[in-house]
C-alpha cells in the first residue's frame, strides 16, 4: 500500500536498505543525478564530534536575523522528524515531506533502477528538494556520521565548519583521532574556506585541507575571541566585533562555536552579507532543546543528550556552574555501542544518586549493563536499574525534593522519553 502520512513514509523509508548505517556517495549521486538536484544557493556543512547542533542553531539564528530565508537540516530528531527540516526557522509540514518523499521513491524505484537508499540518505534527499522547491537563500547541512562518506558531502559546501574532533562512532570512523579526523574534514572543498574550531586538531585535518587547497581557518590563528562575564569580543578574517552578547546556548564553550559561527559568515559575506546587530541578535535568539536545557521549576532539571565522553565532560563543566546544594540524581540510558564507561566517569563526582534504563532497540544498553560500568569506574553512589526511562524519571521526581537537581542524559532517546512523559503529563 502507498504511504501517505508522514509516519507511512518514515516506516517505508526505514525498510528501504538492509542496514541502518551505510556509509559512502555512490547511491546518493545516483539519486542527485537521477533528480537532477543542482542547488543554486550558498551551503555551509557543518561536522565535527560535539557541537555541531549549536553551531547550526547559531548559524541560522544569525542569518534569520539577517533577513535570509534559511534552510537548516539537522539530525537526528528528538519528537517529530519535523524538526530535521526547517524552512526559515520553521519546521517543515507534513504534506511538504511526503511530497518530497513521494518525488523521490518515484524516481529511486524508477528510472533510477531501485537504489535501496538508507533512512537518512532519503532524508537527506527530501530535505535538499524541499529547500530548491521553497526558494530559500542560503542552506545548513548538519554532517550525520563522520563527513567524507556521509549524505550530505554529496553537496559541495561554499564553506565547511568543523566543530570538535574526538572518538565516536569507531566502528565507522576509526579507534583514533587522526582516523576520525580524516573523515571529518572530507567536507572541505578546494579552494574553498574550511572552519575548524577544535584547539588541536589532528595532523589529517591540517594535512587534508593543504594537500586539496583548501583555505583552513583555525580558531586561536586565524580567529578567536576575548571575553569577561558581560560580553565578548571576536577577531577574524572580518575583522573585530565589540559589545557582542554571550550566546543564548549555556556553556562557556559556546564562545568556540559562536566564534567559529561568525568566521563563516565573515567567509560568505560578498554572498551572504551580515551586519554586526544580526550577529549580536542572532547571539540571544539561538535556541537548542536538550543541550544543558534547564526547565523552569523546582527541582531544577537539566536535560542534555550528552553521549560521548566529550560531550559529559563539557556537562561535567556546565554542572559545576550550577549554585550548590541538595542532592543531584542522574536519569541515564545509553546506547550500547557508545562508551558507557567514558560517559559516566565523566560526570560521575557529581551524581549522588543513579536511576539507570534501558533503552529500546537493538542498540540500547540495558540497565545492567549501565550498573555494571559504573562500577567498573568505581561509582559508589546508589544506582536504582529501571526497565524504561520513563520508569526511571519518574522515580527521581518521587525521590527528589526541590532543591535537588535531576540530571537527565546519555543519549537522544533518553531525552526524548522524558520529554514526552512531561508533556503527556501537562495535557
Amino acid at each position: 500500500m502507498k504511504p501517505t502520512t508522514l509516519d507511512q513514509w518514515l516506516d517505508h523509508i526505514e525498510r528501504q536498505h538492509p542496514k541502518t548505517v551505510a556509509l559512502g556517495l555512490q547511491r546518493v549521486n545516483a539519486m542527485c543525478a537521477a533528480l537532477d538536484l543542482k542547488p543554486a544557493f550558498p551551503i555551509i556543512t557543518v561536522g565535527g564530534t560535539n557541537g555541531k547542533g549549536s553551531c547550526c542553531a547559531l548559524l541560522e539564528a544569525m542569518l534569520l536575523a539577517a533577513g535570509y530565508r534559511v534552510g537548516c537540516y539537522t539530525s537526528p530528531h528528538l519528537l517529530r522528524y519535523n524538526e530535521r527540516v526547517r524552512i526559515g526557522g520553521r519546521e517543515a509540514d507534513d504534506a511538504t515531506l511526503c511530497r518530497a518523499f513521494e518525488q523521490i521513491e518515484s524516481v529511486r524505484s524508477g528510472p533510477a533502477g531501485n537504489i535501496p537508499l538508507t533512512y537518512f540518505e532519503f532524508g537527506t534527499l527530501a530535505a535538499l528538494l524541499v529547500f530548491m522547491q521553497t526558494h530559500v537563500e542560503a542552506v545548513i547541512l548538519e554532517v550525520g556520521l563522520g563527513g567524507r562518506l556521509d549524505a550530505v558531502n554529496a553537496f559541495d559546501a561554499d564553506c565547511a565548519l568543523v566543530a570538535s574532533i574526538d572518538l565516536d562512532h569507531t566502528e565507522y570512523l576509526g579507534g583514533t583521532r587522526e582516523k576520525v579526523g580524516f573523515e571529518k574534514s572530507g567536507i572541505f572543498r578546494v579552494g574553498k574556506p574550511a572552519v575548524c574550531a577544535d584547539r588541536d586538531p589532528p595532523q589529517a585535518v591540517l594535512a587534508h585541507a593543504a594537500r586539496i587547497g583548501a583555505a583552513l581557518l583555525r580558531i586561536g590563528q586565524d580567529f578567536g575571541y576575548a571575553a569577561d562575564n558581560t560580553q565578548w569580543q571576536y577577531w577574524g578574517p572580518g575583522g573585530m566585533r565589540f559589545g557582542l552578547p554571550h550566546p543564548a546556548l549555556r556553556g562557556t564553550y559556546q564562545l568556540d562555536n559562536a566564534s567559529a559561527c561568525i568566521t563563516v559568515l565573515d567567509c560568505l559575506r560578498e554572498r551572504l552579507p551580515v551586519s554586526a546587530q544580526d550577529v549580536r541578535n542572532g547571539l540571544t535568539q539561538a535556541a537548542l532543546p536538550a543541550r544543558f536545557q534547564v526547565l523552569p521549576g523546582r527541582p531544577l532539571v537539566v536535560l542534555d543528550v550528552a553521549h560521548n565522553p566529550q560531550a559529559a565532560h563539557v556537562l561535567a563543566a556546565n554542572l559545576d556552574a550550577l549554585p550548590p546544594g541538595g542532592e543531584t540524581i542522574a536519569v541515564c540510558g545509553i546506547l550500547k555501542d557508545k562508551d558507557i564507561a567514558g560517559i559516566v566517569a565523566a560526570v560521575g563526582r557529581h551524581i549522588t544518586r543513579w536511576h539507570v534504563a534501558a533503552l529500546e532497540g537493538p542498540r540500547g544498553a540495558n540497565a545492567q549493563q549501565l550498573t555494571d560500568e559504573l562500577q567498573r569506574v568505581g561509582v559508589t553512589a546508589p544506582v536504582t536499574q529501571h526497565a524504561a526511562v520513563a520508569d526511571a524519571w519518574h522515580a527521581a521526581c518521587k525521590e527528589a525534593d526541590e532543591n535537588d537537581k535531576i540530571i537527565v542524559f546519555g543519549s537522544f532517546l533518553t531525552v526524548a522519553a522524558v520529554m514526552r512523559e512531561r508533556a503527556g503529563a501537562r495535557s
